[in-house]
């Protein structure tokens, strides 16, 4: 079976022990995948990218509680953000 590699850059774990920075440096930014016999074995994601991944999901899920509180046939109440 086939996976698919989510990313451009791609090292195998022999290189990834060797010098796992020099992995991280590698992607520019992004996340790397660390392939085992050809097939990803898992991402090296650096710090700053994990916390924009983060941020996203937090995001996805506050939009999700919101979308399902709108749906409980309430009326919406307008407040201003500093009366909060």
């Amino acid at each position: 079976m086939a996976h698919r590699v989510l990313t451009e850059t791609a090292v195998s774990i022999s290189e990834h022990k060797k010098n796992p920075m020099a992995t991280v440096a590698a992607g520019e930014g992004m996340a790397v995948a660390v392939l085992n016999r050809n097939e990803p074995a898992f991402y090296c994601v650096p710090a700053r990218a994990y916390e924009e991944l983060m941020d996203l999901v937090e995001d996805l899920e506050l939009g999700r509680i919101a979308d399902a509180r709108l749906a409980d046939g309430q009326e919406p109440l307008r407040v201003s953000l500093d009366a909060l």
